[in-house]
């Protein structure tokens, strides 16, 4: 005979209201707060160069100010023509950021769809179209970059093309492991039973349960594509002159870095600390969205 104070227990739903957000626990990672910090800063210097709102033209021409160094008249110091270096830092944020977000935007929608369905699919189609992406990692990243900008030509499109051909492999192995382990799964099979379309399954339910390993590489294909920027435009294949790029500013600093060190310095900083906050980004994002490590925790 069971207790008097024996109670049936009575099962309720987690309450899942009070989980906190991707965003607070973002704000909770140190390395993702500070890459996110970084990030917003560099969009709003993107901005404000998209806007016009530089302190001077970033283009125009004061050769009586040549090699200034930097003072309250020009912050950042001028170049080899007396063009302001913090506009010109500025505007080459506009560039550089939207030649990163365009390609990454590309090859990641391509990516993705290419390893979905090569995943979903299965059989000889997928082993044919991964071989295929084996192709494009034979080649580093940089050199295949390269290959494709001379072929192409120079200028900022040509550049996005080439970054977003160089990624959209990573992409699509990013996205065709979650694919291949999502797709057997019960619910899977469920929707498979009532009729439902093999389209509608992969778009509706197979890779919205693959987004998170996508957005940490998303911020982490960002670092690497600002970084392969950078590098086309200092070898003269990338952003024109006398339109601003970080990797053109570096480039114009050769040979007079020695009297004019604030020509390397500044450009290489903003570089730099543009692909770190990505990384950071990137690495806060993984903590975040990846549930073993949630369950670590």
């Amino acid at each position: 005979m069971p207790a008097k104070n024996d109670l049936p227990t009575v099962k309720t739903k987690p309450d899942f209201s009070k989980e906190p957000s991707v965003l607070r626990r973002l704000l909770r990672n140190r390395s993702g707060t500070v890459g996110l910090v970084i990030i917003i800063f560099y969009v709003c210097l993107a901005l404000l160069g998209a806007l016009g709102q530089t302190p001077y033209s970033p283009i125009e021409q004061h050769r009586i100010d040549r090699l200034q160094a930097p003072s309250s008249t020009y912050r950042l110091g001028t170049d080899l023509f007396g063009r302001d270096m913090l506009s010109r830092i500025m505007k080459g944020a506009t560039n550089s950021l939207y030649v990163a977000f365009a390609s990454v935007a590309i090859s990641g929608l391509l990516g993705t769809l290419i390893g979905s369905a090569s995943a979903y699919i299965g059989g000889q189609f997928d082993n044919i179209v991964m071989r295929l992406m084996d192709i494009f990692f034979a080649f580093p990243a940089i050199l295949l970059a390269l290959l494709i900008v001379v072929v192409l030509g120079r200028g900022l499109d040509k550049t996005i093309i080439a970054i977003a051909v160089v990624y959209t492999p990573i992409f699509a192995r990013v996205a065709r492991g979650p694919v291949l382990s999502v797709k057997e799964m019960e619910f899977v099979t469920s929707a498979r039973c009532v009729g439902m379309s093999d389209f509608r399954i992969l778009f509706r339910h197979v890779m919205p349960n693959t987004l998170a390993p996508l957005i940490v590489q998303i911020s982490l294909a960002l670092s690497w594509s600002l970084l392969t920027e950078a590098g086309l435009s200092f070898l003269g294949l990338g952003t024109q002159p006398p339109e601003p790029s970080w990797g053109v500013m570096l480039s114009d600093s050769q040979g007079i870095s020695e009297i004019a060190p604030w020509l390397m310095i500044y450009p290489g900083l903003a570089i730099m600390m543009g692909v770190l906050g990505f990384n950071l980004l990137g690495d806060g994002l993984r903590d975040v969205l990846d549930p073993r490590l949630k369950r670590l925790r």
